[in-house]
């Protein structure tokens, strides 16, 4: 075996559903123990087969990870029984098949990285907006609604009207800020994102800012999908999730996106039949902008993947 490969190993079945529970969560507060704590709760994951990625840091934790019925629900106590993060709220939906490779506890300066200093959404924050009141805010026309994704994200949906900031990354949102003084137009600002965890703490940041009335849409788009009828909804397109599903729909179902494994866009069935497609190595997106020499090395990625699955066992980087 080479290290570039693991092991398969037998994994927890899910339950009689079917389907694999995900869980998306996050929690801000005062959590001074993080480092301590990554040991601990990465062990937990580990012995109850629960695999993703959850972030921890002095501000509180963020993540989504998946498992049997019974290990999120047990790894949701577990949470929950930690004094910082009592209030703990989460979103479930499900997947067919196991949407993560591994899990992974890693201890960062920020659950969220936005890159300013002292922006505390414990300290002042938006408001928040259910679901259901969503589509009322964002129709008034003294709203102004903002997209806090990055241009991957929002290149598959997005709700009508709103503003693409077109950012590259989290860290990219207070600059646009500052350079679009037409923000200051309308009285009212409303923002959203995937889970809840960016809106908020881009509220937080919009407050500080000078703006008064900011909202943000609780529990993100993927609660608005679970709760808000199709028939009702001012959403249009799919919803990029980080995981193997790539996106969701409606009712949280699964969408029909692949994601191109070389520049990690995600892309529609249409865009597969493109000649710029090839597994693994490029995209429609991603040709302009790689070499035939990263092409090459993205095949050679590729073959390895493939004489893997064959061996039976899972390459990391596939």
């Amino acid at each position: 075996m080479t290290e570039n490969t693991i092991q398969t190993r037998p994994e927890a079945q899910p339950e009689a559903t079917g389907a694999w529970l995900v869980a998306a969560l996050y929690h801000f507060a005062r959590f001074d123990r993080y480092e301590s704590f990554r040991e601990p709760l990465q062990a937990f994951c580990d012995e109850n087969g629960i695999k993703g990625t959850l972030l921890i840091a002095r501000e509180g934790i963020n993540g989504t990870v998946a498992g049997s019925d019974a290990a999120i629900s047990g790894l949701l106590a577990y949470l929950r029984a930690q004094p910082e993060f009592a209030g703990l709220e989460h979103k479930e939906s499900r997947a067919s098949k196991m949407p993560f490779l591994r899990m992974k506890v890693r201890p960062k300066k920020e659950i969220v990285t936005m890159g300013v200093e002292d922006i505390d959404p414990k300290r002042i924050v938006g408001t928040y907006v259910e679901p259901k009141d969503w589509n009322a805010l964002i129709s008034d026309p003294e709203t102004i609604v903002i997209d806090t994704r990055n241009d991957y994200e929002t290149a598959i949906g997005i709700f009508k009207g709103a503003v693409d900031p077109q950012t590259k990354t989290f860290r990219e949102f207070p600059d646009w800020v500052k350079n679009n003084p037409g923000l200051h137009n309308k009285p009212k600002i409303a923002m959203y994102c995937t889970g809840g965890i960016r809106c908020e703490k881009a509220t937080a940041f919009m407050k500080e800012q000078g703006f008064d009335e900011v909202f943000h849409l609780k529990g993100g788009i993927l609660k608005y999908l679970e709760e808000v009828p199709a028939e009702e909804s001012l959403w249009e397109g799919a919803c990029f999730v980080f995981d193997e599903r790539v996106s969701v729909e409606h009712g949280l179902k699964e969408g029909n996106h692949k994601l191109c494994h070389a520049c990690r866009s995600p892309i529609t069935a249409e865009e597969v039949s493109s000649p710029h497609y090839e597994e693994g190595v490029s995209c429609s997106t991603c040709y302009p902008t790689r070499t035939e020499d990263d092409r090459d090395r993205y095949r050679q990625r590729q073959l390895q993947i493939a004489l893997a699955k064959k061996r039976g066992v899972r390459h990391i980087g596939g």
